[in-house]
């Protein structure tokens, strides 16, 4: 049997993510991560997936560890090497189960946390739609929720409300966007969810006009709009905001 060429399969995702020097990984070996633990005694752990142009070093460079403990100084952190290849196998979050939450539940008596930017904010959404009720919020900074088109096959329909998604269907490279989108929209019959999703972007990023209609699922008070681009001098303030407003809503157990 001829199986399909890899581009045609993987489609949009591909000429938007690899044709941006997305950062590598070996996709054989464990998923790598940084365990950076909390000053004092810990009550929450925070897992962060990084966008598409970073990685495990990278991350760690940016100091965000440092950041979540500013604002949530009882919060074990995971940094996590959760790379474009992972993506690419078609695993990435049964892997991040499997290779990190699930171990640290295991550890940990505590919340725990998923903060995704950019492609990890698609990554933290993929997780929560396959393993739903897991994590005790999610804290998405500027995420990559797919391609213009199924954003005005959306918008055409009159918004999340009134669009019909179609059969479900596996989860695959050709259908994530359409998949993805089908999860946010019944977050509508589930108050629960939306009271611990928290979502910070920019109004100068090309992503903006799909982050918006996220945004319309979730309480107010969980969205802000900064000023910015799609980068780090909008993303490291947006975690400080996002952190600051979500332990003032949800105290650590």
């Amino acid at each position: 049997m001829r199986l399909p060429r890899l581009s045609a399969l993987l489609g949009p995702l591909v000429a938007l993510l690899l044709a941006a020097c997305s950062t590598g990984g070996d996709v054989s070996r464990p998923i790598p991560t940084l365990f950076v633990p909390a000053a004092q005694p810990a009550r929450r752990l925070v897992v962060v997936l990084p966008g598409r142009g970073d990685d495990l070093d990278s991350l760690a460079r940016r100091g965000i560890a440092q950041t979540i403990h500013q604002q949530w100084p009882d919060a074990d952190v995971i940094l996590t090497g959760l790379t474009m290849p992972f993506y690419l196998q078609g695993h990435a979050a049964q892997r991040l189960h499997d290779e990190v939450i699930a171990p640290a539940r295991k550890r940990h008596d505590a919340q725990v946390w998923l903060a995704g930017i950019s492609l990890g904010g698609m990554g933290a959404l993929m997780y929560d739609r396959l393993y739903p009720g897991r994590i005790d919020g999610l804290l998405l900074i500027s995420p990559y929720l797919g391609d213009k088109p199924i954003y005005r096959e959306i918008q055409a329909a009159g918004g999340l409300a009134h669009w019909q998604p179609g059969p479900v269907q596996p989860f695959r490279p050709d259908t994530y966007q359409r998949e993805l989108w089908r999860s946010i929209q019944q977050w509508s019959d589930n108050p629960a969810r939306t009271r611990s999703v928290w979502v910070a972007y920019g109004d100068k990023e090309r992503f903006r006009d799909r982050i918006a209609l996220l945004a319309t699922q979730l309480p107010p008070e969980h969205v802000f709009e900064l000023h910015g681009h799609h980068n780090w001098t909008l993303w490291a303030p947006a975690a400080q905001t996002l952190l600051t407003h979500a332990a003032l809503d949800t105290p650590a157990r």
